[in-house]
This record gives structure tokens, C-alpha cells and sequence, in this order.
């Protein structure tokens, strides 16, 4: 029999997936999805909270059941989203899709924190919209990661959730995996890498929160700071990977 708490993480992890596709959403129905997710958190967070679980554990936990879930494209579903493209033009629209995404999470998070920052829910000391908006974010950037290894064809082995677990990781170091590192592909995160996500995660929420203000600045002010995390992390993981491995054969540089 299916529990409650895993009815929550379903949903939890179901609406993050289709916030980190916004070419099938529109403002509005995005609007309503992080609405609905943040709603779904603060039910997870007050369990978390009556369990005496800390909020960066809490946090962390969450994000690594949505993490193997994520809609991540191989190459060849990737050429056929992005009009034919290979190679570095490829990676360029990766990342600019993932910005705009990030961009628009921001903005509409960040109205709404703003909007809604005296109201209840609170997820431990923290609004839901601002919770919500970190997780769908790092996703955002967790399956862009992921699909940047397609891209340059670094091939990171392991089932489903050892592939989620070492593209979060490299997360949250702010870089590419290594395939020939010791402990790749390994099944479980460790103590030093769960405190390395938490880590990330809760820099993640730290930022968003500095969107709290007037509804206006909010929303500039979330847009513009997604924008630029994500950016400066394509850039990061793409750098890495040009050291590790070629583009595939055939791909323009």
C-alpha cells in the first residue's frame, strides 16, 4: 500500500518534471504548478519538521527523489528537439532553453515570495514559493548537466539512480562528472557528498531568498539571479567536458 508521505514525494517529484519542460507549459499554468508544488512541500516540510529532520537534510532528500526522475534526452532526442543542431551549437541552445526556464521560474517565484512572503505556509522559516522555486531550479540545472554530457559525449555509466546521484553531485561542485573518478557510478551518496548537496541547495535557497521585496523587484530580481547562476554554470561544466572528451564524430566545434 502506497503511504502518504510517498503519495507526497510522487506529486512533489511529478510537478517538478513538468516545470523543468517549459516549452509545454505557459506563464500561467507554470504559475499554477509552483502553486500546487509549494503546497505539496509545506505538507512534506511540517512532516519533516515533527520527525525533528533538520531543513537542509529535508531538503536534500527531496531533491534526490525527484533527481533520478528527471526527463533527461539522449543525443539523438536531443538533435531531434533542437532543429538538427550538433556539437557546441547544440550545447548553446541547451543553455539557452535551461536560462530562459531558470529565468522564468525566477521572475514568477520571486513575485510571488514577495507577494505572499507574510502569508502561511512557512517551510521551516522559509516560504514555500522560495523552497519550491530552489528545487525546480536546481533541477532545471541538474538535467541541463546531464544533457551537456549527451552533448560532448561523456558517458556516465550506472542504472537510473546512480546517473541521478553522480549529476547531482557534480551539481553541486559546480562541475562535470568524471567517469574515471574513483567512486563513480556509486549507489548511494556518501556523508562528504550529502553534505556537499545540502550545501549547494541551501546556497540555492539563500539566493532566492534575497528576492523578498516589493513585488516588482522580486520578480527582476529572481530572474536576474537564476539567469546568471545558470549561465556561469554552463559554463563551468562545458569547460570540463571539452577537457575530458571531444565533441561526437561529425559535430562542428
Amino acid at each position: 500500500m502506497t503511504s502518504e508521505a510517498d503519495r507526497t514525494n510522487d506529486e512533489v517529484a511529478d510537478l517538478v518534471g513538468r516545470l523543468v519542460t517549459p516549452e509545454e507549459t505557459d506563464g500561467a499554468e507554470r504559475r499554477r504548478l509552483l502553486g500546487r508544488l509549494s503546497k505539496a512541500l509545506a505538507d512534506s516540510a511540517r512532516k519533516a519538521r515533527r520527525a525533528g529532520t533538520g531543513r537542509g537534510r529535508w531538503l536534500a532528500d527531496v531533491f534526490m527523489n525527484i533527481a533520478p526522475r528527471l526527463p533527461v534526452r539522449d543525443y539523438a532526442t536531443l538533435q531531434e528537439h533542437h532543429y538538427g543542431l550538433t556539437g557546441e551549437q547544440l550545447a548553446d541552445d541547451l543553455v539557452r532553453t535551461a536560462v530562459k526556464a531558470t529565468t522564468a521560474v525566477g521572475a514568477i517565484g520571486g513575485a510571488l515570495a514577495a507577494a505572499e512572503f507574510a502569508a502561511p505556509p512557512l517551510l521551516l522559516s522559509a516560504p514555500a514559493q522560495i523552497v519550491a522555486e530552489t528545487l525546480v531550479v536546481a533541477a532545471i540545472e541538474v538535467k541541463l548537466l546531464a544533457e551537456l554530457h549527451e552533448v560532448y559525449g561523456v558517458k556516465v555509466t550506472g542504472n537510473g539512480s546512480q546517473r541521478a546521484t553522480e549529476f547531482a553531485l557534480a551539481w553541486s561542485k559546480q562541475r562535470g562528472v568524471n567517469p574515471l573518478a574513483p567512486g563513480s557510478a556509486t549507489v548511494a551518496l556518501g556523508a562528504a557528498a550529502k553534505t556537499a548537496l545540502r550545501k549547494r541547495l541551501m546556497r540555492t535557497m539563500g539566493r532566492h531568498l534575497t528576492t523578498l521585496g516589493p513585488f516588482l523587484t522580486g520578480a527582476v530580481a529572481g530572474g536576474a539571479l537564476n539567469r546568471t547562476a545558470t549561465r556561469k554554470l554552463a559554463e563551468a561544466v562545458r569547460a570540463d567536458l571539452r577537457r575530458q572528451r571531444a565533441l561526437p564524430p561529425g559535430s562542428p566545434d
